[in-house]
């Protein structure tokens, strides 16, 4: 009777499992740098673009002047020459 040589044997099973975990580490290692360059994407984006600077608050320091001149802490000329300080006028 004729014995059959497998194909490959132990080696060759091996080899091909050498072949499918370096396989899967790469296409692993290259999925976690995509994600890596997202975040960083992600994050430079958010650098880049920073919230718009919120408008002065004339309000609450027209408000103090109201009161100081309501008070008698100020007059009417100082009350209207600091309002023109506060707005920019």
């Amino acid at each position: 009777m004729m014995m059959r040589r497998r194909r490959g044997g132990l080696i060759g099973a091996a080899a091909t499992t050498a072949v499918v975990v370096g396989t899967a580490g790469a296409v692993s290692g290259h999925q976690q740098q995509k994600a890596m360059e997202r975040q960083q994407q992600m994050v430079n984006q958010q650098v880049e673009a920073p919230a718009a600077p919120a408008g002065p608050d004339y309000t609450v320091e027209l408000e103090k002047l109201a009161q100081m001149k309501a008070q008698g802490i100020i007059t009417e000329e100082e009350f209207q020459a600091k309002k023109k300080q506060v707005l920019g006028i």
